[in-house]
């Protein structure tokens, strides 16, 4: 079976080819650089903990060792404190996210691609044709030596400009200049050490609509100032006396810095109209462009490509249907639509001047929050997705139970224990092509496993996970939010809920894996060849 051909060797392209080695699958990369990456230190990446677990267990060292974790967040209004959250485990603001300089993150991708074995980066290869047929791809790049490439699927992750979904003839819909933001990294000492912060109308001269601060490690720290809506001009001069003025104001003085990088960025809205034709799909900033009031884009595009490889591993180990392919547009751009609506909804609001908040006590801290949602990573604007009306959910049926995740969403990383005695964080067992069966079993912790795999209800459910349309692992985990004992979860290789069962029902469970992988081959092509006659 041929590998599948990946464009664009940023992080979302090469966290999908990692996802893809990680399931036996392997894949050509197709970069259009050098293969090596530009050091910006004002170029970051904010990772919610859901994509930083993600990147970090594709291999990627420099999430874990070149990122600060943030200990808490503050959200200011003029000079007055309006909210602060603590970070960590036990906390209001649950895990902390990861925020890394851009460069590393791909860095840390690149050299764990390097140490995989069905990895294969193609520096200086630019995308400039592509053919398909019922078997496969045919993708030509130029460089140093014009070449075809023969691949199983091809997936763009070339960004915004993307030539991939140009060759395809995909519409690219959406707003312009959502936003600017000025930004500098630099190295200096600030009254909130490790702790980031959102600040709304400062009270100084220069401090705009909204200035945001978010530490780095070593003592650097990113500042960006939201821009008017209208064209200025950002000079170096102007540039440097916003950041004299947000350090004193925040210092009393202008404390010593050392600036290292500064930039201005345009923030787009924009959607792909389709994001599979045939064998060729769109993921990242090929398939969409977001980033207002907080968003962070490049979740959204690692988040494609958790969805995406899972279901390309199926494919290319096992064949799939139409459905389980045609799954990842369906969800990903409905959950990426709704998080755009969210954002357009709310812009107006909090960047439309006056309005209601001059008329209703307390809008404005209600403003407050929601923007401050979008920057942590909670509701509408920030929280990560859920799939309740995928095609790949199973019918209600009665042995249906409801726990404390609903299907579709993403389940709570709660500690599990394996068939052969190790226990691991259920979020470590994700990610490998497998569907997980999680028993409830309170107490099992103390018991020999050779008693508990014996004993009660696991012959009977390791019989029925053994005969599974898919495959699949069984696990057992003390507890799980909201679950009775002896309660039965079956959850996709993205870490998403389909269902859960109060006990070992057999039939259902499979009928409920079945749905999952978008029904069998054989039965989805009887379904085309029933549609053609019709």
């Amino acid at each position: 079976m041929d590998p599948v051909i990946v464009v664009g060797a940023g992080p979302v392209g090469l966290a999908l080819a990692l996802s893809l080695a990680a399931q036996g699958v392997p894949s050509v990369v197709l970069d259009e650089g050098s293969g090596h990456e530009e050091t910006r230190p004002a170029r970051t990446a904010v990772l919610r903990p859901d994509t930083a677990a993600f990147a970090e267990c594709l291999g990627s060292a420099t999430v874990r060792d070149e990122s600060a974790r943030w200990t808490g967040w503050r959200a200011m209004r003029r000079g007055h404190l309006q909210r602060q959250v603590s970070f960590g485990d036990g906390h209001d603001g649950g895990p902390s996210p990861v925020h890394l300089p851009q460069h590393a993150l791909t860095r840390g991708l690149r050299d764990a691609a390097a140490a995989s074995g069905l990895v294969r980066v193609v520096p200086h290869s630019r995308l400039d044709a592509l053919e398909q047929d019922e078997s496969g791809v045919a993708a030509h790049s130029v460089g140093p030596d014009a070449t075809w490439w023969r691949g199983s699927y091809l997936v763009g992750c070339d960004g915004a400009r993307s030539t991939v979904r140009k060759l395809l003839d995909i519409r690219f819909a959406g707003r312009t200049a959502v936003e600017r933001q000025a930004v500098v990294a630099l190295r200096t000492e600030l009254p909130w050490p490790q702790e980031a912060l959102l600040h709304r109308l400062p009270p100084w001269r220069t401090g705009g609509d909204e200035v945001t601060a978010r530490p780095l490690p070593d003592g650097v720290w990113r500042i960006d100032w939201l821009l008017p809506p209208r064209a200025e001009l950002v000079t170096p001069d102007a540039l440097l006396g916003r950041l004299r003025d947000t350090l004193a104001g925040w210092c009393g003085t202008t404390p010593p810095f050392e600036l290292l990088d500064t930039g201005v960025y345009t923030l787009h809205h924009r959607l792909a109209r389709r994001w599979r034709v045939r064998r060729a799909f769109l993921a990242g900033d090929a398939a969409h462009l977001l980033g207002a009031v907080g968003i962070q884009g490049l979740d959204e595009g690692l988040r494609d490509a958790a969805n995406l490889a899972w279901k390309l591993a199926q494919a290319w180990h096992h064949g799939a249907s139409e459905v389980l392919l045609d799954s990842y547009q369906t969800e990903r751009r409905a959950s990426v639509a709704a998080r755009l609506r969210a954002a357009d909804q709310a812009l107006p609001v909090l960047r439309g001047g006056g309005g209601l908040r001059a008329y209703i006590p307390g809008t404005a801290r209600g403003h407050d929050a929601l923007l401050s949602d979008g920057h942590l990573g909670h509701g509408p604007l920030g929280a990560p997705p859920s799939y309740p009306h995928s095609p790949l959910a199973p019918p209600p049926a009665e042995a249906h139970t409801p726990v404390g995740t609903a299907p579709g969403a993403p389940v709570e990383d709660v500690r599990v224990t394996a068939p052969d005695g190790s226990t691991v964080a259920l979020r470590d067992r994700l990610g490998r092509g497998r569907l997980l069966v999680v028993l409830i079993a309170p107490g099992t912790g103390v018991w020999d496993r050779r008693h508990w795999l014996t004993a009660g209800v696991m012959p009977r459910l390791a019989a029925a996970v053994g005969s599974l349309p898919a495959d699949a692992e069984l696990l057992v985990a003390e507890e799980y939010p909201g679950a009775a004992a002896h309660s039965v979860l079956l959850i996709r290789p993205d870490g998403h809920l389909v269902a859960a069962f109060g006990g070992v029902w057999p039939a259902e469970l499979y009928a409920a894996a079945d749905a999952a992988r978008g029904g069998s081959l054989a039965h989805a092509r009887v379904e085309d060849r029933t549609a053609d006659v019709n």
